[in-house]
């Protein structure tokens, strides 16, 4: 390097440097929010469906039209953060999300909540990638990098359950429309220290035109696959619409990858999934949310119908997990991020949170909070915090600038398409299982007393026949974040990009 590019560069390294932290603190904030409006809303649901007087069979629309709206039009949502600049994307995201947020805690009727969800899960796809993307291309020292990924993936993996505390708190003593008002005041601080504070790099941006044919087809595919699941866990596998979404997905998402080949400007350049390494990462987190997805489901249910818990005794239960997560991401993952190869952590850390599942296998009606449930979830916090924060940083590293964007969605994609998943599946196997239990053991419960807790077995017995699937699916994303990421310490080795060429971190260039 020149020694003119040499004073160049340190002229503008302390200005860069005293706001990306300031800037992590806004978009930590946001990603906060959007983490627990996944659980909170869920809370809130029984209240809400009974105030607008939705029916049983449309209340899975205020989850589905989220999810359908937020994994759909994540791709795009990326590609538009490259091409607007990501500052500009995440501001527009977070005061979309307000409105939507507040069009929802106003809600008069079913179908106003449905839009209200849809509308939340449109700018959430926004958000979601500009806020990733940003961090990828305005941390670049190694170390700082591993401090900020620290962060953002604790509060990824950990804000879910601190919404299902919150969402107690607001439905039990307040009123089911502040879990969705809440989420006003977090976008307002966030949009704002954005604004004032964020100072993106220069030549980051892919001004290539829109690829309108590799939007539609990503679009309808995804809204398929995971319509599709979200179908199947209340119609069932065998279900002709569900089985249809299935098909349907999958014809549209082999023509997108064809069509992506070929155009010159595609909207998800195949150069960042066919790298090993981003591809193994991709592939191993979609299957990690599987399995923790479930859990959360299965445990929520467990703790309130089970044993009793109230909403907000539930969500201090989970609390355990959270601090797990914290320290995982932040003293283990971050610490040895810059010292030891990815897989060396994530690897390790899939199993660590497999062998907690391990434990939850054991679930009876009479388990121990303290010697059973307490135990486990301090390994699954450990071990997922552990393994999600060096897939975070590492799936961004290496890109070049210009795809940061969508490098950063296929991360939220596969969490995304993981949690339908995860939903679907594991609770088609829990019913089963519970079914099966029950009407082999209904026939010997005379008493009304005796029948219910034949009921209560049978759940119990369901969660943990579904929970051993999840071991299974951990140990597997495992095996593939050994096997696949194969790059050296983060920010010691460059990452090879799709195309072959070896990319080392790029040096940014701070905005005046």
């Amino acid at each position: 390097m020149s020694e003119t590019a040499l004073k160049a560069r340190g002229a503008a390294a302390p200005s860069g440097d005293a706001n990306r932290w300031k800037a992590l603190v806004f978009i930590a904030l946001a990603q906060l929010m959007v983490v627990l409006d996944a659980t909170i809303v869920n809370i809130a649901l029984p209240s809400a469906q009974q105030d607008l007087g939705i029916s049983d069979g449309n209340r899975q629309w205020v989850v589905t039209a989220y999810a359908l709206a937020f994994g759909g039009l994540l791709l795009f949502g990326g590609r538009i953060a490259d091409l607007w600049g990501r500052k500009r994307a995440f501001v527009l995201g977070l005061a979309g999300f307000a409105a939507a947020s507040a069009l929802g805690g106003a809600a008069t009727s079913g179908s106003m909540m449905f839009g209200a969800r849809a509308l939340q899960g449109v700018f959430g796809a926004l958000l979601a990638p500009a806020a990733l993307s940003l961090l990828a291309v305005m941390f670049t020292d190694a170390k700082e990098r591993a401090k900020a990924f620290g962060i953002y993936g604790a509060i990824a993996g950990g804000g879910g359950a601190v919404g299902l505390i919150l969402g107690g708190f607001l439905t039990e003593y307040l009123d089911w429309r502040w879990t969705f008002f809440v989420n006003v005041p977090f976008a307002v601080v966030a949009a704002a220290g954005a604004y004032f504070v964020i100072r993106e790099p220069e030549g980051g941006r892919n001004r290539s035109p829109l690829d309108i044919p590799g939007v539609v087809l990503s679009t309808l595919g995804l809204v398929s696959l995971v319509y599709g699941f979200t179908r199947a866990e209340s119609d069932g596998w065998g279900d002709a619409v569900t089985v249809s979404m299935f098909v349907a997905s999958a014809v549209l998402l082999i023509a997108f990858v064809l069509v992506e080949s070929r155009v010159k400007a595609p909207l998800l350049p195949l150069r960042v999934v066919t790298d090993r390494n981003r591809g193994g990462i991709y592939l191993s987190l979609g299957l990690a949310i599987i399995g923790m997805f479930g859990l959360f489901l299965f445990l929520t249910y467990y703790l309130q119908v089970v044993k009793g818990y109230t909403p907000v005794k539930t969500g201090f239960a989970f609390l355990p997990m959270v601090a797990g997560m914290i320290t995982g991401s932040t003293q283990i993952g971050a610490r040895l991020m810059t010292r030891v190869p990815a897989r060396f952590l994530m690897g390790p850390g899939f199993l660590v949170a497999a062998l907690g599942m391990l434990i939850l296998t054991q679930l009876k009606i009479d388990t121990s909070y303290t010697t059973q449930l307490l135990p486990a979830m301090l390994l699954l916090g450990l071990g997922m915090g552990t393994a999600f924060m060096p897939a975070m940083s590492l799936a961004t590293q290496g890109v070049q600038p210009r795809d940061a964007g969508v490098a950063s969605a296929m991360v939220n994609t596969s969490q995304q398409v993981g949690g339908a998943i995860g939903t679907a599946l594991l609770n088609t196997i829990a019913a089963s299982a519970t079914t099966s239990y029950i009407t082999d053991h209904i026939g010997g419960a005379a008493a009304r007393p005796q029948q219910e807790l034949v009921k209560l077995q049978g759940m119990v017995h369901g969660y943990s026949t579904a929970i051993w699937f999840a071991v299974g699916i951990l140990a597997l994303a495992s095996v593939i974040a050994f096997t696949f990421v194969n790059a050296g310490r983060p920010g010691s080795t460059p990452v090879a990009s799709g195309d072959g060429i070896e990319d080392e971190l790029p040096v940014p260039v701070v905005a005046h």
